[in-house]
């Protein structure tokens, strides 16, 4: 499973976290407004009179005005990279500049100052993409091989077919145990061969954060980001879907599940506020493992650890865990839910303030900083995390039987639940951090409550 550790490429969410946030420069009385804008608006305003209006604004700080009442079409003015930016601004029902569309003008401006920070501060970026993308290890075979291997071989047994596999296994060996993996090479998969046909990609804004299946990197912008397959649900950068073969498995789109998934994302599609796979895990280890020594240490077996991720992507809230008697498997089914999060419970933003809270001299002033880290964390990622570090307390709490304190707790689960800046690689402060988190943890969630 260690294959799967960084399976996502999060640079561009940093660098969009970077992105000027827009800022409205108010006027509060301008005659002959028009009605699709705000206070915004400026009236008739020149570009040398906008420019001085914006001169010691922050970057991000923008204007609606006319040029002069001959124009057919309004200028909107914004400070971006500490430079005075105008551009012709249309409306006609909608809000636009060129070929994409807005509801409001705070979504249109919000949308181009992500966009034009982007050209400027991931250009590497960018142009790396459109040069290597490998399908064979895309993150969508990456997470999917097993489901694949499945549908072909639910297929071939209804038709009563034969299966050929890279071990010669008989049809018969394979209704007693599962098929663990694809072959090296995906075009020998029947199934995909079956189903060799090309996807049906369409331009879609999506809700939440979303990752590209083929390239691994993050679907940047505020509407229009990327592309989805409408039969298998396949999600790519436009450019990066022209590279995507034509392996489209519409039967896929059942059983795509919630493994790789963005957190507030998912929580959002299904009305929740803890995910199933999550609270399933952790019950199931607190009925059963605390007193298992090495619990999250000790690891359990990959192809078991396969099979009840298949079972949770399949079943959702109703897989059933009880077959699964070794609760290692358990245990490491949930680190690797939390794992293959785009972005970690602990978020890239907060992780500067978390590791400083380990500089804190006092208990009570580690307890403060710490507080103010989690407030500063996603709805979603405050709740998960709350209910992990809760259990994970109440695990630490029977280290004499585990052998599992806090400390061991927090070696194990660090890599997974802190989101760390790729240059860091001694992870001493982002471990002492955690182990804080588990170990103040009554004081941190249960006063002022």
């Amino acid at each position: 499973m260690e294959n799967l550790r960084n399976i996502w490429k999060p640079e561009l969410y940093r660098i969009q976290l970077e992105a000027p946030k827009p800022h409205r420069i108010i006027c509060e009385n301008c005659p002959d407004k028009p009605e699709f804008y705000g206070k915004e608006y400026h009236g008739i305003m020149g570009h040398k009179e906008a420019t001085l209006r914006l001169k010691n604004e922050p970057n991000g700080a923008y204007l609606i005005r006319k040029g002069n009442d001959f124009n057919d079409f309004y200028t909107l003015t914004w400070r971006f990279d500490d430079k005075i930016h105008h551009y012709k601004l249309y409306y006609d029902g909608t809000h636009y500049l060129k070929d994409k569309r807005y509801d409001c003008i705070y979504d249109l401006v919000a949308d181009g100052l992500i966009t034009t920070h982007m050209e400027l501060k991931a250009r590497h970026i960018l142009e790396m993409i459109n040069s290597r993308t490998s399908y064979t290890e895309s993150p969508y075979v990456t997470l999917n091989r097993r489901k694949l291997n499945t549908l072909q071989r639910k297929q071939q047994v209804s038709r009563q077919l034969p299966i050929t596999t890279t071990d010669n296994t008989s049809t018969l060996e394979l209704d007693k145990k599962p098929v663990l993996d694809l072959t090296p090479s995906l075009e020998d998969n029947p199934l995909l061969n079956k189903y060799s046909k090309s996807h049906t990609f369409k331009v879609h804004t999506f809700k939440g954060l979303n990752w590209c299946e083929l390239c691994a990197n993050f679907l940047w912008g505020f509407t229009a980001q990327g592309v989805k397959c409408e039969d298998c649900g396949f999600i790519a950068h436009s450019k990066c879907s022209e590279r995507v073969p034509n392996h489209c498995v519409p039967d896929l789109k059942k059983i795509r599940g919630v493994f790789g998934i963005d957190l507030t994302t998912l929580l959002n599609a299904h009305s929740s506020t803890l995910p199933f796979v999550v609270r399933k895990c952790v019950s199931e280890i607190e009925a059963r493992g605390m007193d298992s020594e090495g619990i999250y240490r000790v690891s359990g077996f990959a192809d078991e650890i396969e099979a009840l991720k298949m079972a949770f992507d399949k079943d959702g809230e109703a897989a059933d865990l009880s077959p699964f008697s070794n609760i290692n498997v358990v245990a490491g089914t949930l680190k690797l839910y939390l794992r293959l999060l785009p972005v970690p419970l602990i978020t890239y933003d907060v992780h500067p303030k978390f590791v400083q809270a380990t500089q804190m001299k006092t208990p009570s002033d580690q307890v403060g900083m710490l507080r103010e880290c989690l407030e500063l964390l996603p709805k979603a990622h405050y709740n998960c995390l709350q209910y992990v570090v809760q259990h994970l307390y109440r695990v630490s709490q029977m280290s004499e039987v585990n052998k599992m304190g806090s400390h061991n707790l927090s070696t194990v689960l660090a890599p997974t639940l802190v989101a760390t800046p790729p240059a860091v690689t001694d992870l001493s402060f982002e471990i002492r951090a955690l182990q804080a988190l588990i170990d103040y943890c009554p004081a941190i969630y249960y006063q002022n409550k």
